[in-house]
């Protein structure tokens, strides 16, 4: 089929791709996925054909997992060849990953924003907008997984990351782009391995989980307080999976009573397994029980330790998927 005849849907969640100044000056969602489509600037000649839904009319702060079960469900009923979802910036790399992890078959599936809200001069949200219809219509990106589209780079869920707080260009990964678009094309270079897969429909049970970010001194005593109050713990450690020895006890306790993640905050890059032997290195704290989060940064690593604590999963079975992630 050629592309310029190919469907997609676009699901609008709110964000600031949807919002609009207040009297107050404050910006809101206010925008429908009508409003949306409607300001992009040669959408109508692409020849694709577009539907849009409102889904939801939220911040991306204030997003949910059930809402994003829900969008990940009405996706798998969907027969078109395409979509794209448009939401707040403040959680795309995870709402990517998540739709990522529970979703199946070859349909692309699109996640952009904007990081200018459409009353400011440049607003950035009608480009990538068309950029993600065109991304999500095209034949080369079929079993891409789900990908995030802006300034005209394509990027895996499993990468990408949001990382400047306003810039319109906020979106990276490493170990960089699997693509982009240039002169109206997709151009797809690289592709990423397939995550695991977790059905949204078991993801019922009740679960809280937590990234707990070590600095510089800590001695261990809000991790004690922390473990009382979640199902799962992801540590962001130094490094390739270091921590200060004064945490050490506290985490080996945990692991005992839940699954503990180790992940680093650096944001790219491995932990790694066998490379440091001293307290609260990585490979003392593989040793004490915690489960290695492999190349996924902490974020990602709570998003598929939250899905699979909600499908009851346990402490073997969620080390054997994260064995799986590299």
């Amino acid at each position: 089929m050629d592309d310029n005849a190919r469907s997609v849907v676009v699901l609008s969640l709110g964000g600031t791709i949807a919002m609009t100044a207040q009297t107050d000056g404050g910006a809101t969602p206010t925008l429908s996925a009508d409003d949306l489509v409607a300001a992009v600037p040669g959408l109508a000649d692409t020849g694709f054909h577009v539907e849009v839904h409102d889904f939801r009319r939220l911040p991306g702060a204030s997003l949910a997992f059930s809402d994003l079960l829900e969008v990940a469900l009405k996706v798998e009923t969907l027969a078109v060849d395409g979509v794209v979802i448009t939401q707040g910036t403040d959680t795309i790399e995870e709402t990517a990953y998540l739709l990522d992890l529970v979703t199946t078959g070859d349909t692309p599936i699109v996640v952009t924003g904007a990081m200018r809200n459409a009353s400011m001069a440049g607003a950035d949200g009608p480009a990538n907008v068309l950029a993600a219809i065109r991304v999500a219509a095209s034949t080369e990106v079929r079993g891409a997984g789900c990908v995030v589209v802006f300034a005209e780079e394509i990027h895996a869920a499993r990468w990408v990351r949001k990382t400047h707080a306003t810039s319109p260009t906020a979106f990276t990964s490493y170990p960089g782009p699997i693509g982009y678009v240039a002169e109206d094309r997709v151009r797809i270079t690289a592709r990423p391995t397939p995550s695991p897969v977790i059905d949204p429909r078991s993801a019922t049970s009740p679960a809280r989980t937590a990234i707990f970010t070590v600095g510089l001194g800590d001695d261990g005593a809000l991790l004690h307080a922390l473990g009382d109050h979640v199902d799962g713990l992801v540590v962001a450690a130094f490094g390739a999976g270091h921590v200060p020895m004064a945490c050490v006890d506290a985490l080996s306790e945990l692991t005992k009573r839940m699954p503990v993640v180790l992940a680093t905050r650096t944001g790219s890059g491995p932990v790694l397994r066998r490379t440091y032997g001293f307290p609260g290195s990585e490979s003392d704290l593989l040793g004490r029980g915690l489960i290695s989060s492999s190349t996924l940064d902490p974020i990602k690593a709570r998003i598929l330790l939250q899905l699979l604590l909600m499908t009851a999963a346990d402490k073997d079975q969620i080390a054997q998927t994260f064995s799986t992630v590299s």
